[in-house]
């Protein structure tokens, strides 16, 4: 067996474990925080659209039960709508890739996202819950970045992306596919497009898993 090969079944043994231990504790405290971290992306994702196109972000909001708002007025609606569930995909794709990448020190890459969910944070959020999860949960991450080493903090990254990807498929299907009467992104949308909310789920869960797939097959190449 070559060692090309045997990085390759690593990296799909390694994927696999992460994989099932994200499925099997998807609903215990431990990935509670990072459950709570995939809304302030979806909520960020929001406003940065916004700002991108013209609007504003006025306050983020979190909520205890994995709920949260942002409130960014003007700019491109149809855009902003649509930029929550794809941005955080789109964040946990980007920190899974950064996990792999020999280019940067992953101690500074989670050094970094821990001071970028602490400046969003006193930017932004303006509810208790919120602003004692982002200062505490962007502190933690900026700690780890300074004192673990380098495997651990990859392991960060890669359990913060992998939930992250995971999460926008599976909030997509139960506020959407599930629940299309819950008042979503997706409904807005609708009303805002004349089109029925399930259409924006069945888009938004197409793009999701194409998105996945084509990312998997990139790092699975590059392994």
């Amino acid at each position: 067996m070559t060692t090309k090969t045997k990085r390759k079944l690593g990296f799909i043994a390694g994927f696999s474990l992460f994989f099932a231990a994200l499925w099997l504790l998807w609903d215990t405290p431990a990935i509670y925080p990072l459950k709570i971290f995939v809304v302030m992306l979806h909520e960020i994702s929001h406003g940065l659209v916004a700002v991108s196109t013209g609007g504003s972000i006025e306050r983020i909001v979190l909520d205890p039960y994995q709920g949260g708002a942002c409130y960014c007025p003007g700019g491109n609606a149809f855009l902003t709508l649509s930029a929550g569930y794809l941005g955080s995909l789109l964040w946990g794709v980007g920190l899974v890739s950064a996990a792999q990448s020999p280019r940067i020190s992953n101690r500074y890459l989670v050094a970094g996202v821990g001071l970028v969910v602490l400046l969003l944070t006193a930017l932004y959020v303006r509810n208790g819950f919120g602003l004692l999860f982002g200062l505490g949960f962007g502190a933690t991450l900026f700690a780890a970045g300074r004192r673990l080493g380098p495997g651990a903090n990859r392991m960060i990254l890669t359990a913060l992306g992998l939930t992250s990807c995971l999460y926008a498929i599976l909030d997509i299907k139960s506020d959407i596919l599930d629940r299309p009467h819950l008042a979503s992104d997706a409904a807005m949308l609708g009303d805002l497009t004349s089109t029925p909310t399930l259409l924006w789920g069945v888009v938004w869960t197409g793009v999701a898993l194409a998105v996945v797939a084509l990312a998997f097959r990139k790092a699975y190449r590059n392994a």
